[in-house]
């Protein structure tokens, strides 16, 4: 027998809060933010209250926003698809097209947003080298990462909740990495389920999984261990987040879906964001000595996602797994963390003289863990700045929010585009700097003498800064009009 609205009324405070899933209530704050079958999976059973009347719900009418009729008219006079000439261009037309909240959530970093900045105009501070009088007709920027045959030297990096952006959320960007032959990185927090996102992939395309490691380990085995039955080929341990980072933007985008935590069973604090809100299950006290246990559950390559710090390179090699990627979470983790690629600069010397290196297209290690490859993400725009990762010894390039920000504004279009305007730029400036292998692509085409000086004396990048959504202080309240 079905519950009645009425009944459902009754419990609406902290003690005792129902809500109603997939009939309307709290269905549109839910969607964006959950797997369909999170419910299922992490919700005790005691929980489902069973089927609710629909006819007996009071409908609540929702006062018109004026700010979101201003948004509809733009997203019908926003650029043709094809005026969209870089990543920046998708960033640009997403900010005002978008909804608040989902451009707080995607947009937001940690703190002052330095190291979100940096993570881009780090790249500005290395130079090219090029070479001159190559015959560089052919090009094939063709590689190999964990094994796996690639057409381009990026991926698509984990990002969270995918169907803020677009309805269909990160299956949008499987697609899309299966037209162009690159892999996707299948995120913990996604909004499309994990069975979803595989279940989108066609033929042989290939996909890794990103691992929050949940306090009970037992739900984090039987997560790791059914990716690996499903055809993952990357397990990608998220390192830098024992708690998630105090990101403004969001806060500021007035988040308000109210419930717990379903993975933890605990409340959140709505306040502090989409983000927060989401992740209190996600294991603080996780350490170097649970390393060896992740070893033991599966046979998918491991890697430690979000190393900053050449030492932490070092140990991650020594402790047998197959790779790390030097990232500091987008900027939206530890604000004034290092840029990944000024990381990448340091280690990679390290890493040779301890007969840690890559072997040519082989990937192939030659140090006493055999296999050890360095990824790189954050801030990437241009395909310049994977030319100069690569030429620093990263096996490939993370990209993540420029792929949201193109799926949101002109869906799985936006993101081929976005793919294809890098594979343009990787071509054209590949011939330029005289090489026409990624096997070609080493460190004496690129001059980092200035990378580690966080100078402010490089050119303004005027495309990052019009684009870049300044923090904001807190409003007034708006003046009430007078009768």
């Amino acid at each position: 027998m079905a519950l009645s609205g009425v009944e459902v009324s009754k419990h609406d405070d902290k003690n005792s809060c129902w809500v109603v899933v997939h009939g309307k209530d709290a269905t549109e704050a839910f969607d964006p933010i959950h797997p369909p079958d999170t419910l299922d999976k992490y919700l005790d059973k005691s929980k489902h209250l069973g089927p609710v009347d629909m006819s007996s719900v009071v409908r609540v009418e929702e006062e018109e926003d004026p700010e979101e009729a201003g948004r509809q008219q733009r997203v019908k006079d926003k650029p043709l698809l094809t005026q969209c000439y870089n990543l920046m261009d998708f960033e640009s037309v997403a900010k005002k097209t978008m909804k608040r909240g989902a451009w707080g959530y995607y947009s937001s970093a940690a703190d002052d947003e330095i190291t979100l900045r940096e993570n881009h105009e780090a790249y500005h501070r290395i130079w090219f080298r090029p070479r001159i009088l190559v015959d560089v007709k052919e090009i094939d920027f063709s590689t190999t990462m964990l094994g796996t045959k690639v057409d381009a030297p990026f991926y698509v990096t984990a990002t969270a909740l995918g169907k803020l952006g677009h309805p269909e959320g990160e299956v949008v960007l499987t697609r899309a990495s299966r037209k162009h032959n690159v892999i996707q990185m299948i995120p913990t927090l996604a909004s499309c389920s994990f069975d979803e996102i595989m279940d989108a992939a066609a033929g042989d395309q290939v996909q890794w999984m990103q691992l929050y490691v949940n306090q009970d380990r037992a739900i984090t085995e039987r997560i790791v261990k059914h990716a690996e039955q499903r055809g993952c080929k990357g397990l990608f341990i998220t390192v830098d987040a024992p708690q998630l980072g105090r990101r403004e933007k969001d806060m500021r985008s007035k988040f308000t879906d109210q419930g717990t935590n379903v993975q933890s069973g605990q409340e959140t604090d709505n306040s502090q964001g989409a983000a927060r809100a989401i992740s209190s299950f996600i294991d603080p006290s996780l350490s170097w000595k649970d390393i060896p246990w992740f070893q033991s559950i599966t046979k998918m390559p491991i890697v430690l996602k979000g190393v900053q710090r050449v030492d932490d390179v070092l140990r991650a090699a020594e402790a047998g797994v197959q790779g790390v990627v030097l990232s500091n979470h987008g900027g939206r983790q530890l604000d004034f963390a290092p840029s990944a690629v000024e990381v990448l600069a340091e280690a990679m010397p390290a890493l040779r003289a301890r007969g840690f290196g890559l072997d040519g297209d082989s990937g192939s290690g030659s140090g006493p863990s055999g296999r050890f490859e360095v990824f790189v993400d954050g801030g990437v725009r241009r395909g310049t700045d994977i030319l100069k990762a690569l030429c620093l010894g990263a096996r490939g390039v993370g990209i993540g929010r420029p792929f949201l920000y193109a799926m949101s504004a002109y869906g799985q279009e936006g993101v081929e585009r976005a793919m294809q305007l890098l594979r343009d730029e990787l071509e054209m400036n590949m011939r330029l700097l005289g090489c026409t292998r990624v096997s070609q692509l080493t460190p004496d085409l690129v001059d980092v003498r200035h990378l580690d000086a966080h100078v402010t004396g490089v050119p303004a990048d005027h495309l990052g800064r019009q684009v870049y959504d300044p923090l904001a202080t807190p409003a007034f309240k708006e003046p009430k009009a007078k009768l």
